[in-house]
C-alpha cells in the first residue's frame, strides 16, 4: 500500500496531516475509542493528563497490534479531551509519538466521559 501525506503549511506545528492519501491493496481497522485512565498495572492516572495520552497511545498500539497494524499506519484520528487547555500538551505528545508523518485529525473538546477521572479519548483509523 502506497501512503502519501499532503503536509499543508501551518497543519504540522499542531502534528496533524490535513489529509493522508492512500493507494492499492489494503486492510482497514476501524478502531473504537480508547482512554489510557489506568496504566497496564490497573493504577490509577486520574488526573495525569501525560501519563494519560501516553497510556492511551499505547493502548491503541496494543489493539493494532492485534489486527496486524502499527501505529504508523493510523490515517485519521478524533481526539476528544476534557479541556481545551490540553491540546497544545497533546500536539506535543503526538509529535514526540509520530515524528513528521502525522495523521490526519480532529481534536474536539467534550463536557466529560463515561468515568470522571478520563481527560481523553481517542478514535482512529488505520490502513495497512
Amino acid at each position: 500500500m502506497k501512503k502519501s501525506f499532503v503536509r499543508g503549511t501551518w497543519q504540522a506545528k499542531r502534528a496533524y496531516s490535513p489529509a493522508i492519501i492512500t493507494e492499492g491493496a489494503a486492510k482497514t481497522v476501524w478502531v473504537a475509542g480508547h482512554t489510557g485512565a489506568v496504566d497496564d498495572a490497573g493504577k490509577s492516572l486520574a488526573g495525569d493528563f501525560d501519563a494519560q495520552c501516553r497510556q492511551t497511545f499505547r493502548n491503541i498500539e496494543k489493539t493494532l497490534a492485534e489486527a496486524g497494524a502499527k501505529l504508523a499506519d493510523l490515517v485519521t484520528m478524533t481526539v476528544f479531551l476534557i479541556d481545551t487547555r490540553y491540546t497544545t500538551r497533546m500536539t506535543e505528545l503526538r509529535t514526540e509519538i509520530f515524528g513528521k508523518d502525522f495523521p490526519a485529525s480532529a481534536a474536539i473538546t467534550v463536557a466529560g466521559f463515561a468515568q470522571p477521572e478520563m481527560m481523553i479519548e481517542i478514535q482512529c483509523v488505520a490502513v495497512v
